[in-house]
């Protein structure tokens, strides 16, 4: 089969378009021909070598692929073959593996996928999922309605986060660096987009929450977008950060807290790894997200379509930040 091999550590070119042996099911495992793969954040991370879980070198990278069931092991009793299913690295001994035409995993591993939702669609999920792990933080809001700023508002993740946020009752804020991710931000359903290239934050901030400002930061930005974050808040606001791609802020955050601390300001660091040591809600969300994307309550982002052998340009797009919606690989 083909599959993409990370062997030494660097930048896109690194991605090694490999020929491996057809993966055969042992025991209790199934076998997943793959129809459609997503690229995220986390790939990055495995090909260049930093990611805090990082499986073993040669590594396929890779977090989450649609396909059917095609081989089965002895003693299978859970999926026939043709059944539909998603696989997130989520639910694997370790994170990658999905950059290949095939995968292996044992029978409990797969979900089991909806057919009103489509192989491109379903690899954003683990995006949903991710998003309703991070609204449990906001839990539901009061009756007054609140504000919730996202950061990289045209992002797979950010998308889902709007869409669940505003399905609970938040007014959903966006920011965006340039006027066409404004556009992407807007379509997937922000109720405003802030453009950084025109717009002042805190004064645009100021208008659309009547000086309140905003309740909830979700921000994977990091850096100065982290300390922008903390002053945009209103009184018992809370930031939560859930990556810093962009760096660690250079500006000391807990002096920060304490200039701002008759506001009794919050940070909170978010990671879907927290639930590794609870698998059970960690499926709850995964089956909580596939029901509201199934009935159309949540939608998947738009999608940028390659083939797998294109895995070194989709790379680029995420190192530059032209990545909108969901990146997915055909096989």
């Amino acid at each position: 089969m083909k599959a993409i091999q990370v062997q030494v550590p660097g930048g896109p070119a690194q991605l090694m378009l490999v020929d491996l042996p057809d993966p055969l099911p042992g025991p209790g495992q199934v076998r997943v021909k793959a129809k459609a793969i997503g690229v995220g954040r986390p790939d990055v991370l495995i090909r260049n070598g930093t990611y805090k879980w990082m499986p073993p070198l040669p590594a396929i990278p890779g977090a989450e692929l649609a396909g059917e069931i095609d081989a089965l092991g002895a003693g299978v009793d859970q999926y026939q073959l043709g059944d539909r299913v998603l696989v997130s690295a989520r639910e694997l001994e370790q994170r990658g593996g999905c950059y290949a035409e095939a995968i292996v995993v044992n029978q409990d591993a797969p979900y089991r996928l909806p057919y009103a939702v489509s192989f491109e669609d379903s690899v954003s999920l683990p995006n949903l999922q991710l998003a309703l792990a991070l609204m449990r933080v906001a839990g539901q809001p009061p009756s007054e309605r609140p504000y919730v700023l996202i950061t990289g508002a045209s992002g797979g993740v950010a998308g889902m986060l709007c869409q669940v946020a505003k399905s609970r009752g938040f007014t959903t804020i966006g920011t965006s660096r340039t006027e066409s991710k404004s556009q992407d931000a807007t379509a997937q359903g922000f109720d405003h987009v802030i453009c950084a290239g025109h717009q002042p934050l805190t004064e645009r901030l100021a208008e659309i929450t009547q000086g309140k400002g905003v309740d909830w930061v979700f921000d994977h930005l990091g850096g100065q977008s982290l300390i922008d974050g903390l002053r945009s808040l209103a009184p018992w606001g809370t930031v939560v950060s859930y990556n810093i791609i962009q760096g660690l802020p250079t500006q000391d955050v807990f002096q920060l807290l304490r200039d701002l601390l008759g506001k009794s300001l919050a940070v909170r660091c978010f990671s879907m790894h927290t639930l590794d040591q609870d698998p059970l809600a960690r499926r709850e969300l995964m089956v909580s997200a596939m029901d509201l994307m199934a009935r159309g309550i949540v939608k998947a982002p738009a999608h940028q379509l390659f083939h797998l052998s294109d895995v070194q340009r989709t790379h680029e797009l995420l190192d530059q930040g032209l990545a909108g919606g969901k990146i997915v690989m055909h096989p």
